[in-house]
């Protein structure tokens, strides 16, 4: 087979951007200003100014993927403190990553992995809770979503491994005979997971930057922070509207075009925003794109769609399926969408057809077909 000029290995699912977060100028009130307002209006010696929150920004690296955050300050919270909120928020993904890593054989999920076939492995509350979250995602997507997608860690390799030659299909077979979420045995009680076959893995790589998001958002938030987003890759949450009033803008990615093509945008306040492609971690071969986002019941690349992207009260449900959406395809996809509460979606499908789901209608504006291509 020919191999494509390049093949492509992309950074993890930086899917997602947020866009037009134009700064507003601080408010530079002289005198004693009363820290203790809550918004709005600042008091400074006899003058009184409407309060104007100053943008900060921030990035980092966690979970193989690029972090970013912004925020607006308040009236409590100056620049300084909101960069404070962001290294603490940064430390949180870190923490999370630290506990639900394959890479590291000391954290739980590598733990559970070396005792597959063999015991139970006593995890934390949080572990358990996203494991827990995976079965969940798994029933209600008919075993799309599938976190022992990681028994078949070394027969893709899309990653540093970056390796453009598909396996053969025994492999695949000898492989894809493993795979399946009820291998997963949570005992409640005993605050343990169990993978009852030796050659079955998991892997929370599906699931795991959602939580993590969520987690960051949640440091914010309770440190009073109004207006902010936090973005893991192509996992994001905003939260409130800019200082202006309006609302953050999130855009979705062209998935046959360059890294910073756009076909849509939509408003994001209050909700996380997940996109999966097939255009990151990916090559093409024989004029075929293959790609990171495996079919559990096939072993293969899912092929029904190029781009999801999930609108969803929270970065975990919509981190869990997004996946799920792309492997379904859009009829299915979209039914599985509709039975959520407060979840929404854009699909581009597999022939390069746009699906917007009916929450979103009216939300969603387009700049420009999607592009053609393999």
């Amino acid at each position: 087979m020919e191999l494509s000029a390049t093949a492509r290995l992309g950074r993890a699912r930086v899917l997602t951007v947020l866009l037009c977060a134009c700064a507003a100028l601080p408010t530079h009130v002289s005198g004693e200003t009363d820290t203790s307002a809550e918004g709005g209006v600042v008091k400074g010696g006899d003058v009184a100014r409407e309060f104007v929150g100053e943008k900060v920004t921030a990035q980092g690296r966690a979970m193989g993927t690029h972090l970013a955050f912004a925020g607006f300050t308040t009236p409590g919270i100056d620049a300084a403190h909101v960069r404070a909120l962001f290294d603490a928020a940064t430390a949180e993904i870190v923490r999370i990553e630290k506990l639900m890593t394959t890479w590291d054989p000391a954290s739980e999920i590598s733990r559970i992995n070396a005792a597959a076939g063999k015991e139970g492995v006593q995890v934390g509350d949080e572990t358990l809770e996203v494991v827990r979250e995976s079965i969940h995602a798994s029933e209600m997507s008919d075993g799309c979503f599938d976190i022992t997608f990681e028994t078949l860690h070394g027969l893709w390799k899309f990653d540093e491994d970056l390796d453009a030659h598909p396996p053969s299909a025994a492999d695949v077979r000898s492989h894809v005979k493993y795979l399946g979420y009820k291998h997963v045995k949570i005992d409640e009680q005993a605050h343990t997971v169990l993978l009852d076959e030796p050659h079955v893995r998991i892997g929370l790589g599906g699931i795991a930057k959602g939580y993590a998001v969520d987690k960051a958002s949640k440091v914010l938030l309770d440190a009073g922070m109004t207006s902010f987003y936090v973005q893991a890759g192509g996992d994001l949450y905003a939260h409130g509207n800019k200082s202006d009033g309006s609302p953050w803008i999130a855009g979705i990615r062209e998935p046959r075009g360059p890294e910073d093509d756009y076909f849509a945008t939509m408003p994001v306040s209050d909700h996380a925003f997940s996109t999966a492609g097939d255009y990151e971690r990916s090559y093409i071969v024989g004029g075929r794109r293959y790609h990171h986002i495996i079919d559990p019941h096939t072993g293969y690349p899912a092929t029904a769609s190029r781009s999801v992207t999930i609108w969803a009260p929270t970065a975990l449900l919509a981190d869990e399926v997004d996946d799920a959406v792309f492997i379904l395809g859009p009829e299915k996809g979209l039914a599985l969408v509709e039975s959520l509460d407060g979840v929404g979606a854009v699909i581009v499908d597999a022939k390069n057809r746009v699906w917007t789901s009916k929450r979103l209608e009216g939300k969603v504006r387009t700049a420009h077909p999607p592009h053609d291509g393999v």
